[in-house]
């Protein structure tokens, strides 16, 4: 709890990144503000997925919708007229991207501009929700990261992207060129299945681990719940029911320097009725 309490008036820019699309960047964006916000922090998820804006659909503020990212660096609307403020947990808000600018629209100056007016509203977390590939708005969404969590699906070409990304972290990033102390990075592996790892069909974490070189933040297990809460609007991590809100949980706590024993890595023994009816 001591570093918990800590870094409570810092404000942190963490990206969530990968170099390959479908590993579930926005489902973590969103699953990671939301549970810093059910934490007491005031959180910020901003979507730099210009032309596609999925995050607020994952949200569920998509019809809240007025003004957006490209608007504020544009100087067309206020920060303030752009930020959605969830309406389920105090303290979580949304800077959603927009559906009709290409991703040129973003520029470091602007973006700095923006992050720099969060810091100064409070923000004790500002979530980047970067898209995929390596290009100028993956570099734009990792640009002023402090941190960033590399999402990767449990397979070889998942695994070399993100390899790839770690590279861009390393040497195109504002620390990078401040020789300033370098984006501490996070693995976080998704749409895991113990199963499949055991039946040689997927890459097991420590597979994951040697290929990559990162601490594990957590592992996201194969889940409909993901589907489900993404369609619904609401993030997974309000459905503590589920393994996928569980999981969620624990890397926010990690996250917070929480000490969690890591789950849902080996396959769960069933009982007799289990293995019957399952």
């Amino acid at each position: 709890m001591e570093t918990d309490e800590r870094e409570a008036h810092v404000s942190k820019v963490i990206v969530i990144t990968s170099g390959k699309g479908g590993v579930g960047k926005t489902t973590t964006s969103a699953n990671v503000a939301a549970g810093l916000a059910l934490r007491g922090k005031k959180a910020v998820a901003i979507d730099f997925d210009v032309g596609l804006r999925n995050l607020d659909l994952v949200m569920g503020c998509e019809r809240r919708v007025v003004y957006d990212f490209v608007n504020v660096i544009k100087n067309e609307a206020k920060l303030q007229q752009a930020l959605i403020r969830d309406k389920r947990i105090e303290g979580l808000y949304v800077l959603p991207a927009s559906q009709t600018r290409d991703k040129d629209a973003l520029d470091p100056e602007g973006v700095g501009r923006i992050i720099e007016e969060l810091k100064q509203m409070g923000f004790e977390y500002i979530i980047c929700d970067s898209p995929a590939g390596i290009e100028r708005g993956a570099q734009m969404a990792m640009y002023f990261a402090d941190e960033a969590i590399v999402v990767t699906n449990p397979e070889v070409s998942s695994v070399r992207d993100s390899d790839r990304v770690l590279g861009l972290l390393a040497a195109k990033t504002s620390r990078a060129q401040a020789n300033a102390t370098p984006i501490h990075a996070h693995l976080l592996l998704t749409r895991y299945s113990p199963a499949m790892v055991k039946r040689g069909e997927m890459l097991s974490v420590a597979d994951v681990l040697e290929l990559l070189g990162i601490p594990l933040l957590g592992v996201i297990p194969e889940s409909k719940a993901v589907l489900q809460s993404s369609n619904k609007g609401t993030p997974a991590i309000l459905d503590e029911t589920t393994d996928v809100s569980q999981a969620y949980l624990d890397v926010v706590y990690r996250f917070l320097g929480q000490e969690r024993e890591h789950r849902f890595i080996d396959e769960e023994r069933r009982g007799f009725f289990g293995r019957l009816f399952g």
